[in-house]
């Protein structure tokens, strides 16, 4: 089930049944009504973090609320996993321990990082109340091929995107914020195995490797096979200077999954997107 507001049909699976319908809609109750579903995995989102800053009410509306209206749904009609893609950038803040653990309080910087946050602690509330297990996956900058450059938070699928229609595109600031790029193929193994086992907790889902966007930018233009500068400007609010997870406990609950590191993740992503 999806809006559509970024993502297109045509992405849907061949002998898969969408809904096309916002998590907001009341509708919401028939569906579940319907279908009977033992898992949901909750992935809709509004993900632009400085939308969030700019337009916190849009933002509490879809995140907050629209996860509220999943979660009655569930109430009403018992499910035994919720599986829930929360952010490992967003809600720690910058006063954390490097790489940052599970175990870390949550200080966020943005309306967006609030709202996961406040998705999380719900989720927990109805998992008691239902006796769900709650799956939290905490991500990191996930990327990969077919990522939409003109609706999601993507960096790489924006700076692909201007770079393959000969526009310029530009870095926020100095350009040194760090970043757990995560490729979007070990985050579907990820969800896979947590649906599979049933995992109950909060997981963070990253590399454990920093980039900084300056190194990010090089690293692209090398996989595009191009040589040239790319300008900074003004910097963003709402965004945490340095984010890089400690995974080590998906990778063991997985038995030493090994994480796409970001040259091989950028390799397979450049020839096979469809932006």
């Amino acid at each position: 089930m999806d809006n559509l507001s970024t993502g297109k049909r045509g992405n849907v699976p061949k002998g898969a049944e969408f809904v096309e319908m916002d998590i907001t809609d009341p509708a919401l109750d028939g569906v579940f009504a319907r279908f009977r579903p033992e898992i949901v995995n909750h992935h809709a989102a509004q993900m632009n973090l400085r939308r969030s800053m700019e337009e916190p009410l849009f933002d509490a509306r879809v995140n907050h609320l629209g996860t509220l209206n999943l979660l009655e749904c569930c109430r009403r009609h018992p499910i035994r996993q919720f599986i829930f893609a929360s952010s490992g950038g967003a809600i720690y803040g910058d006063d954390v321990p490097r790489p940052t653990p599970e175990d870390a309080p949550p200080r966020p910087l943005s309306v967006y990082g609030a709202h996961k946050v406040a998705g999380e602690v719900m989720i927990g509330v109805y998992a008691r109340l239902t006796g769900f297990t709650p799956t939290l996956l905490r991500y990191g900058n996930v990327y990969g091929p077919r990522q939409n450059a003109h609706g999601e938070a993507g960096v790489i699928a924006i700076f692909m995107d201007k770079l393959r229609a000969g526009e310029t595109p530009m870095i926020f600031g100095t350009g040194e914020k760090v970043r757990d790029y995560v490729f979007v193929a070990d985050v579907a193994e990820v969800n896979r195995f947590a649906t599979a086992r049933a995992l109950s907790g909060a997981f963070n889902v990253g590399t454990g490797a920093g980039t900084s966007v300056n190194a990010l930018a090089r690293g692209l233009l090398a996989a595009m096979g191009m040589d040239r500068e790319i300008p900074h400007g003004a910097d963003k609010p709402g965004e945490q200077y340095y984010s890089v997870l400690d995974a080590s406990r998906i990778r063991e609950a997985m038995g030493g999954f090994v994480f796409t590191p970001l040259a091989e993740g950028l390799a397979r992503t450049v020839p096979a997107s469809d932006i």
